[in-house]
């Protein structure tokens, strides 16, 4: 496999921030198509795919997320040209003989006890989402993930009906780069790996 360029790991890790500030720039619907059909071929466990995402973009539809926020998150996120609801299907195994034919892979998990499905539906959506804000940097725009926020209030507006529950939000647009602040320290290899 080849490796990608220096100026591609900047795009997607030293250089990219995290954006509390929003330039009234739109993004178009096409780029969250482009962003989904990249972040679609990241690994997940069995190929399942959990993740659903509604991304949040009209006025209505902020002001149905509006009251699921804590108040810390309300001008951000109302600021912000589309919120990202990153949610899981708990039953993501209904999908799984469309995504992993090669076995009878739903018989592996649709007899498991709903809080084992949560988990594994959790994992693997938070691999999904963090797919999902690295394209949505290689398509060139700017990412604002965060908790803060009732889950079981934006289940109750966006997935009612539905075995989908959310996991993060993350607001998506072009940040406002003149208002951020230093970036903050990460650990060393030392301190946050060991080699066995």
């Amino acid at each position: 496999m080849s490796q990608l360029n220096a100026e591609g790991q900047d795009l997607l890790f030293r250089n990219a921030r995290t954006h509390f500030h929003w330039l009234p720039t739109p993004v178009e619907d096409a780029e969250l198509r482009q962003l989904y059909d990249l972040a679609k071929f990241g690994a997940t466990s069995a190929n399942m795919c959990p993740m659903r995402v509604v991304f949040v973009k009209s006025k209505e539809a902020k002001e149905k997320l509006k009251p699921c926020l804590d108040a810390g998150n309300v001008d951000k996120t109302m600021a912000a040209p589309v919120t990202a609801i990153v949610g899981m299907d708990v039953h993501f195994f209904e999908q799984l003989p469309k995504l992993y034919p090669h076995a009878d892979a739903k018989a592996w998990f649709k007899d498991l006890p709903e809080p084992v499905l949560e988990m594994i539906a959790l994992r693997n959506s938070s691999l999904q989402g963090a797919y999902v804000m690295l394209a949505a940097r290689a398509v060139g725009l700017d990412c604002g993930p965060m908790s803060g926020f009732d889950n079981a209030k934006v289940d109750a507006a966006f997935f009612a009906g539905t075995t989908v529950k959310s996991n993060f939000l993350c607001n998506l647009g072009h940040g406002d780069a003149s208002r951020l602040h230093p970036r903050s320290p990460r650990l060393t290899f030392e301190e946050a790996c060991t080699v066995v």
